[in-house]
C-alpha cells in the first residue's frame, strides 16, 4: 500500500506536466493574443438596401455572444474583421402552370480578411490556399411566397448563416 502511494506522488506531477499547455473552456478555441475586434460596415455594391449594414450587425452580435472578443470602435480594436458582398441574386427554381415563382433561392458571397493592427492575417482558408488575405464563402437559402416566406425572412436567414460561419472561422487552428 505505501509503495502504491509513494508511487501516485512520483506519477501525478509527470502525468500533469503534460497537460501543461491545454486550455479549458471557449476561450480555448480562440486565439489568446487577440481580445478586440473592429467591425467596419461591411461593403455592399447591392442594391438592396442595408445588406451590408444588416450583415454587419449580425456578425458583430455572432463574436459578443460566441467568442471572448469584444467588438470595439477602431482605435481600440487589436484586429479588424472586414468584409465585402462579392454577389447576391435571386433566382427562380420551380414555378406554377402560370409562371408564377413557387420556389426562389436567395444567394449572397462574401469576401473578407481579419488582420491585426500590424496586417499580418489572422485566419487562413481552411480547404483551398488563395493568393490574397482574403476568404470567400458563400451561402443560399430558398423561401416559398405561397407559404408566406418573402425575401426579407430569406435575406435574414442567409445573414445569420453567414455571420455564424464567419465568426466560426475566427476559431484558433489546432
Amino acid at each position: 500500500m505505501r509503495a502504491a502511494a509513494i508511487c501516485a506522488r512520483l506519477w501525478i506531477p509527470v502525468l500533469a506536466g503534460g497537460c501543461a499547455g491545454y486550455q479549458w473552456g471557449s476561450e480555448s478555441l480562440y486565439r489568446s493574443d487577440i481580445r478586440t475586434v473592429h467591425i467596419p460596415i461591411v461593403e455592399s455594391t447591392s442594391f438592396r438596401r442595408h445588406l451590408g449594414e444588416t450583415l454587419t450587425e449580425a456578425i458583430a452580435k455572432q463574436v459578443e455572444q460566441d467568442t471572448p472578443y469584444k467588438v470595439v470602435n477602431q482605435g481600440n480594436a487589436d484586429s479588424v474583421l472586414r468584409g465585402q458582398i462579392v454577389s447576391e441574386r435571386k433566382r427562380t427554381l420551380i414555378e406554377n402552370a402560370n409562371d408564377n415563382p413557387r420556389d426562389i433561392e436567395f444567394n449572397l458571397a462574401v469576401e473578407y480578411t481579419w488582420i491585426d493592427q500590424r496586417g499580418n492575417p489572422l485566419m487562413r482558408p481552411v480547404t483551398v490556399p488563395l493568393p490574397t488575405l482574403a476568404i470567400t464563402l458563400g451561402q443560399a437559402a430558398n423561401f416559398v411566397p405561397e407559404a408566406g416566406q418573402s425575401m426579407a425572412t430569406a435575406q435574414q436567414d442567409i445573414v445569420s448563416r453567414v455571420a455564424r460561419q464567419i465568426v466560426g472561422q475566427m476559431e484558433a487552428p489546432w
